[in-house]
């Protein structure tokens, strides 16, 4: 419920603090107080559109508070959850309002956007007047409104359940049968590239081998003739190895005569037959190395290009060529097997839907179970707001061919006004008065299912008094047992009824302008404002007496 609400710079309001308790609470005043002014802050609050010209004149911003107290299973506490929002006891909704138009929005200290400030403002309060365009008037609510009157909360979350199991298993039929059509549409092209595919037999790695292989190939072929020239010098006929050699044994024959000599130059031409020696192996394994078949390099060209020019065919890298034989074997094995699949998955589908038609129509037979019982409920809370002829209708159209996660049925209500009148929809057929009244009957039988925590009735006994604004009072008062009850309204009978009293004035400030107030009543100051709702300006004995006798017989239930 709303525990407090504080309002600085607002319009005509400088600084304003209320305190709320349980029960019902009412908020009168002379026309022009500022009791819209007060609903409009308590709105902003909410999440309603800001709007700079809120802001109070010579003021660079206001701002307002609502701080509400919640139970621990209250919905607003699921969605501080989803957006990572403290929760600590109570929840504080501020809005500042910009002068330039700008606004910021938080809860309970953190910033947040106005969307989210609205969905959790729309779970703590409804605001319901003659020109309300939400709440009960909201055709988009009314199915859900039918279902808290039926309790049918159990139905409608197998009915999702359900609903969501049919589309997961329409989707997975509908991508299968797509990729199995396009499979079919490409068989011929597969088989013949899966053919192409392993009759080239690609290897991962394969492109790369071959390439270092024919470089190779094609640098000994260009060096294969130097090198043979270079062995023949050291190894044929021209060979210096034999002249060196006999060179040496000559000189060996000479060292015992002049070793000093000769010794040296022995040394000399040893390591440099040693050198030569190994210039000629290296040079041998090297014609080894450059002795191949030209054939080879044939092959090998042959079998780098087949498979670069596969690649190029089917635009990918030549490694990934087995990988796509592969993608391709798959595709074609979908062909038998994704008819198998589709079998599968088409008995699945039948079976989620078969579940969800059973479901459905069991909660579409028990809205129309409760339709009955909420349109006589409401006519039996018509009579005494002189509704005594008027119909209310809960209109439900259904498409048993839907799957929607709702069910198959539409709900919106309707009224007729007037017998012999055309019925309609309520916020079309029914006048301002008449539509307020008939959102109070409806809230009175909705009171203890699916209601926020705190409802607002801004000036719904507008142009009508006596024994229906007594009875509005009654209903009020009844509301409130279950709810916490927040109403304006210029209706003695409504105002004996409260729990609470708040009149709402404009007084001349300190500063020399005119600012809104807000004064709780109690007692005597009570009385006389009773009186004055009677009465008007000039508050007589009489008035007086008849304030007491309604505030007596509100007090003891009357």
């Amino acid at each position: 419920m709303l525990v407090e609400l504080a309002i600085r710079d607002i319009v005509l309001i400088d600084r304003l603090s209320l305190g709320f308790a349980e029960g019902m609470s009412v908020l009168t005043g002379e026309t022009g107080a500022g009791k819209s002014i007060l609903l409009d802050a308590f709105a902003l609050a909410l999440g309603a559109r800001g709007d700079g010209s809120l802001v109070r004149h010579g003021e660079a911003q206001g701002q307002v508070t609502a701080v509400f107290a919640v139970g621990p299973d209250h919905p607003a506490l699921a969605l501080l959850g989803q957006h990572d929002i403290a929760q600590d006891g109570d929840i504080i909704l501020r809005r500042i309002q910009m002068a330039d138009g700008r606004t910021r929005a938080l809860v309970n200290d953190q910033a947040v956007s106005v969307q989210v400030l609205k969905a959790i403002g729309e779970t703590l309060v409804e605001i319901h007047g003659q020109h309300d365009d939400r709440a009960l008037a909201d055709p988009a609510r009314h199915r859900d409104l039918l279902d808290a009157f039926g309790q049918h909360q159990g139905l409608v979350a197998s009915v999702q359940r359900a609903a969501s199991v049919f589309a997961k298993a329409r989707t997975a039929l509908e991508a299968h049968e797509a990729r199995v059509e396009a499979i079919r549409k490409e068989g011929d092209y597969l088989r013949h590239a899966l053919a192409e595919l392993e009759k080239l037999g690609p290897e991962p790695g394969e492109e790369s081998e071959l390439a270092a292989r024919r470089q190779t190939m094609m640098a000994s072929e260009k060096i294969a003739s130097d090198v043979y020239e270079a062995v023949d010098a050291l190894s044929g006929d021209g060979s210096p190895i034999p002249l060196l050699s006999a060179v040496l044994r000559r000189l060996q024959r000479r060292e015992r005569e002049a070793p000093e000599l000769v010794k040296p130059s022995l040394e000399a031409l040893d390591t440099a037959l040693d050198a030569v020696e190994q210039v000629r192996q290296r040079l041998e394994e090297a014609r080894r190395q450059t002795d191949f078949n030209p054939k080879d390099l044939e092959q090998v060209e042959e079998r780098l290009f087949a498979l670069r020019a596969a690649g190029r065919k089917y635009d990918v890298p030549v490694d990934d060529l087995a990988a796509l034989a592969v993608r391709y074997a798959d595709d074609l094995s979908m062909i038998d097997a994704g008819e198998h699949d589709l079998v599968r998955l088409r008995q699945e589908l039948a079976v989620a839907e078969a579940d969800y038609v059973v479901l459905a129509r069991d909660l579409s037979e028990a809205r129309k179970r409760t339709a009955l019982a909420l349109e006589s409920a409401v006519v039996d809370e018509l009579p005494p707001l002189k509704l005594e002829r008027a119909r209310f209708i809960v209109m439900i159209d259904s498409d048993d061919k839907a799957r929607h996660a709702a069910g198959f049925d539409k709900v919106e209500f309707w009224v007729e006004t007037n017998p012999g009148t055309k019925p309609g929809p309520m916020m079309k057929v029914a006048s301002g008065g008449e539509l307020s009244r008939f959102m109070l009957a409806l809230k009175v039988c909705l009171a203890d299912r699916g209601s926020a925590p705190t409802l607002v009735f801004d000036e719904i006994d507008t142009g009508v008094g006596g024994a229906v604004a007594d009875s509005i009072g009654q209903r009020l008062a009844r509301l409130a047992d279950n709810v916490q009850v927040l109403a304006v309204t210029h209706a003695p009978q409504v105002a004996a009824r409260a729990g609470a009293h708040f009149l709402i004035a404009k007084d001349l400030a300190e500063a020399g302008h005119v600012a809104t107030s807000v004064t709780p009543l109690q007692n005597a100051p009570r009385l006389e404002e009773v009186a004055r709702m009677l009465a008007g300006d000039s508050i007589t004995k009489e008035a007086r007496a008849a304030a007491r006798s309604l505030l007596e017989r509100a007090k003891q239930g009357g």
